[in-house]
């Protein structure tokens, strides 16, 4: 066990202060995530809606997070990623304390609404900060060790809200805003303002990469960056996929284990995190060289394989097996999905970039649950680890072409740069 630990320390030395303390808030944010992952379960069986109902309640949390972030976008990149994420996670967490009080009252999923939206605004600010304090040597072990204190927290979290949830509901809602209040007294206490300065800003125009200053607003550089567009696109196709993760697999656990499912859908989503924790820094460590978009394309079969495999699931066990799999797909899009926006955002817009991608690719998260609610009406569940199957292997496929594009793209970059370089300094070569 010291070998690992020690293997790990040394994979995420070296960096800023700020992103260790971020990392730490993580972790105690994430272990007090008891809401959303069993928010199916209580609109169905608190509150007594069906899954069409219950699809479109679960869409609207989830879509809430998109005008939020938008907004929230804006204002890091101008206001400050510190302040940004400090006002609005707050407000967020005290609209999710008065859920602990209102019993069965239909005014809780319009509470929870409106904390995903506040919520949504901060998001921005912690992939800003992230950006701000790296570059292309780091970065990858930055995002990949703030993904992996969110699964930390999370690997427990789900975990003990499993068994609050039926005899204990309002303490779910009471210890997530509780740890909310707790994560962000470490970013109040030790993590730095790191919005750009006018002078790092002016320097960056020198930069011949992505990441080099733009003048104009958010679609004047996006539109410059058209490979990014059709990443996130195509993102939105997996998003969807994982989106069922949350909602089909508690519904399938429920309808055949019975009142045993809510623990069961607990205990996967540790496994799930469980996953995470343990394998993050070697699959970073394996996939390091390759480039983050064929590494999307490889979750993108990864998904496939344990998400279809649910279609003949009718044991527990399987479903484990299923969360492994499928795990380990999260695990290279997650951390390659930071990187590739990272790598593509200009110094002057990394929050509205950290809002607008996500947005686009957390579309099909948050319609999943809307399409797939109206789908279950008309099919058994069980049909829709088929269409994930099939849908999984088509967006593998349109990562697999942009790969090839973005690497005939390189190759040139580089014979263009060897072609710059004079005959004298090439022949002394």
């Amino acid at each position: 066990m010291k070998p690992r630990m020690v293997g790990i320390m040394t994979t995420y030395r070296g960096l800023d202060k700020s992103i260790y303390f971020l990392f730490a808030a993580r972790i105690v944010n994430s272990l007090g995530s008891f809401v959303i992952p069993f928010l199916t379960i209580f609109l169905t069986d608190r509150l007594g809606l069906n899954e069409d109902q219950a699809g479109f309640y679960v869409m609207l949390v989830a879509t809430s997070v998109a005008p939020g972030s938008l907004v929230g976008g804006k204002l890091v990149d101008t206001v400050g990623r510190k302040k940004i994420l400090l006002v609005f996670q707050s407000l967020s967490a005290l609209f999710i304390i008065p859920c602990a009080f209102l019993g069965n009252s239909m005014l809780i999923p319009w509470l929870l609404i409106a904390a995903n939206f506040l919520n949504g605004a901060a998001v921005p600010a912690y992939s800003a900060i992230v950006n701000d304090l790296t570059d292309g040597e780091n970065r990858k072990d930055a995002f990949s060790l703030q993904y992996l204190g969110v699964n930390i927290g999370f690997a427990v979290g789900p975990l003990i809200a499993g068994f609050l949830y039926r005899n204990h509901t309002q303490w779910i809602f009471i210890g997530d805003a509780a740890t909310t209040f707790l994560a962000l007294t470490l970013v109040l206490l030790f993590v730095e303002e790191t919005i750009p300065s006018r002078e790092q800003i002016r320097e960056s125009f020198k930069l011949t990469s992505d990441e080099r200053a733009e003048e104009g607003g958010v679609l004047h550089a996006l539109l410059k960056r058209p490979m990014l567009l059709v990443f996130a696109f195509v993102s939105m196709i997996y998003t969807l996929i994982y989106s069922q993760a949350s909602f089909s697999v508690p519904l399938q656990l429920e309808k055949i284990f019975g009142p045993e499912g809510p623990k069961m859908y607990g205990s996967l989503m540790t496994v799930n995190s469980l996953v995470v924790v343990l394998l993050t820094t070697v699959i970073v460590g394996i996939t390091r060289k390759i480039m983050p978009v064929l590494n999307v394309f490889l979750a993108g079969l990864f998904y496939a394989v344990g998400f279809g495999m649910l279609y003949f699931a009718d044991r527990y066990l399987l479903y484990v097996l299923s969360t492994f799999i499928w795990s380990v797909g999260e695990v290279l899009l997650v951390t390659n999905t930071g990187i590739y926006i990272a790598n593509h955002a200009p110094i002057t817009h990394r929050g509205r970039f950290n809002a607008i991608i996500p947005v686009i690719t957390g579309t099909g998260f948050a319609l999943g649950p809307f399409i797939t609610g109206k789908f279950i009406v008309h099919a058994d569940v069980k049909m829709v680890w088929l269409v994930a199957f099939f849908l999984a292997l088509a967006a593998s496929l349109a990562m697999y072409l942009l790969y090839l594009v973005e690497k005939r793209q390189f190759v040139g970059q580089v014979v263009g740069e060897v072609d710059q370089i004079p005959v004298d300094i090439k022949i002394n070569r």
